[in-house]
């Protein structure tokens, strides 16, 4: 669902015989098993002493500031303290390598580094598109509701004798029009457009609001807001005399799986539904569905896991029974019951921070507007006023959008519908990006070659043909 990078700022010790220097930079690899991390750290001389910055190569972020850097001859220390991050480590005699422990809260995993850089494979896409034998055109589009202009790209058949064409909306967090996460090189929405237009139907996909050339404000808006952009594609469509005997379709990832019906629900236009990885069970218990996945792959101890999703369920419950509430009413209660969970954490779990400090920093963190709506959704809502055709897949990995969970959701409220035309597809090995993957957690997303694996694209097409 929303950003799902594993940020990585350290504490770094190390014991070193000489006192030698320091600066320059360090190349390490971060093992945690399931999980593997390249990390550099930059160390330069200053005046005053020492300052460094550092890069997570595998996840695009680079030069990364520490807070303090200090160096006395035999102890190196590299501190970011908002994270809560130690690394501790001796170095050989010619201060060319550094072997210790990596450490974030109680984890602690072993990590090296050395002065030789390591090529670092960009992982490729070979689904890109190279060519485009079908007609590309940018289009404008008008929210008049919001006034928002959103920028788009339409795809047509070469002949230009579809009969259908799909909308295709992003899920959560700022995306332009292909869906692209910039670090991994990945661009999904751009293969899922570029394989339906060669399969005969035409596509439309736009940028959100407030991202690329579109206008308006992302921060602030909610699901709801987002609904109105897709509504305002449609609007789009059926404006153009070129485009008005199409039957028109939504086709929504992740929380854009969940924007699609709320669209449909309203507007008749809408004649078929493809929901890739979208929520079907209320979102509080998805939510804590996907933390209880997040902590069982993560190393996590068993009983600061659990007081997490004890804790997420908690502040859930919270938000939903008080939705009428503003924020500066909401945030004292919200804040009294952070501190009195905290307080049953091991002290480490809270990275160095006070009870006070770390409850303050929750609070704020799940009292924005897109999540108060969001985290009191229910999808069943909508779903069940869906009466045309839909295709609901997940991938069996997947650990944001539950599979069995979020399919059963979905399959149980367009019964309720009374929606005769309908399929529920799991897809097996297939994580939340319809990748085929090893394990489904979210640090593989960047590693895995393929932007969608070829299983899902051919279900879809066959299913949009049929239809």
């Amino acid at each position: 669902m929303r950003s799902f990078l594993f940020t990585l700022i350290t504490t770094l010790t190390s014991i070193c015989l000489h006192a030698q220097s320091i600066t320059g930079d360090w190349y390490g690899l971060l093992d945690a098993g399931k999980a593997k991390l390249h990390i550099v750290f930059h160390i330069s001389k200053t005046d005053s002493g020492y300052s460094s910055t550092m890069d997570s190569p595998d996840q695009g972020a680079k030069g990364i500031k520490t807070d303090a850097t200090i160096f006395d001859g035999k102890e190196l220390i590299v501190e970011k303290k908002a994270m809560g991050m130690k690394y501790t480590a001796s170095c050989d005699a010619a201060i060319t390598k550094l072997s210790g422990i990596f450490q974030q809260g109680q984890a602690k995993l072993p990590l090296n580094f050395s002065r030789t850089r390591e090529e670092i494979k960009v992982v490729a896409r070979p689904q890109d598109p190279t060519d485009f034998p079908y007609t590309r055109e940018e289009v404008t589009i008008q929210n008049i509701k919001d006034s928002v202009t959103l920028a788009g790209t339409l795809t047509l058949p070469k002949d230009k004798k579809a009969d259908k064409i799909v909308i295709l909306i992003t899920g959560s967090g700022p995306q332009n029009r292909d869906e692209e996460i910039k670090q991994f090189n990945h661009r999904p929405f751009l293969v899922w457009s570029d394989w339906l237009t060669r399969h005969g139907i035409a596509v439309l996909r736009y940028d959100d609001r407030g991202v690329a050339g579109s206008t308006g404000s992302f921060k602030g808006a909610t699901s709801a807001d987002f609904a109105n952009d897709a509504k305002a594609a449609v609007d789009y469509i059926a404006s153009r005399d070129d485009l008005k005997g199409m039957k028109i379709g939504l086709m929504g990832h992740s929380e854009g799986g969940m924007i699609a019906p709320m669209v449909a629900a309203k507007d008749k236009r809408v004649r078929f539904l493809v929901l890739l990885a979208g929520p079907g069970a209320p979102v509080d218990e998805l939510m804590a569905k996907q933390i209880e996945n997040g902590q069982a792959s993560s190393g996590v101890p068993k009983n600061v896991a659990a007081l997490n999703v004890e804790t997420s369920k908690m502040v859930y419950a919270f938000l939903k029974e008080h939705p009428a509430e503003t924020n500066e009413q909401i945030q004292p209660k919200l804040k009294a019951l952070m501190v009195a969970q905290l307080k049953k954490y091991p002290a480490d779990a809270l990275q160095g921070a006070s009870v006070d400090t770390f409850a303050d920093e929750q609070v704020k963190s799940n009292l924005n507007p897109w999540f108060r709506y969001f985290i009191a959704y229910i999808p069943a809502d909508n779903l069940k006023k869906v009466k045309c055709p839909v295709l609901a897949v997940n991938g069996s990995l997947d650990k944001q959008v539950d599979a069995e969970q979020n399919l059963t959701a979905i399959e149980t409220a367009l019964k309720k519908a009374k929606n005769k035309d309908f399929e529920t597809v799991r897809l097996e090995g297939l994580n939340h990006l319809l990748q085929k993957a090893k394990t489904g957690n979210p640090d593989e997303y960047g590693k895995i070659e393929e932007t969608v694996n070829p299983a899902a694209l051919d279900k879809v097409t066959d299913w949009l043909t049929k239809h």
